[in-house]
């Protein structure tokens, strides 16, 4: 899966640290998830995606195939 954090982050002009403070979460978690070290949890997702004001989709993009299995 790939994801779009940091550059949604970056667009707002955010560090790690003041994307976590506003997430709830620790620095290490927005690096490991910017890094594709960690999925997060789903609620996590949505409230990523409910702060950058985009869909989960567009923040998190699986490019998984259902005809492919």
């Amino acid at each position: 899966m790939e994801n779009r954090v940091k550059y949604h982050r970056e667009i707002l002009g955010w560090s790690q640290g003041e994307l976590a403070k506003r997430l709830g979460v620790s620095r290490q978690t927005i690096n490991a998830v910017e890094t594709d070290k960690y999925d997060p949890s789903l609620p996590l997702a949505l409230r990523m995606s409910g702060l950058f004001g985009v869909e989960v989709r567009e923040l998190f993009i699986d490019h998984w195939n259902a005809g492919d299995g």
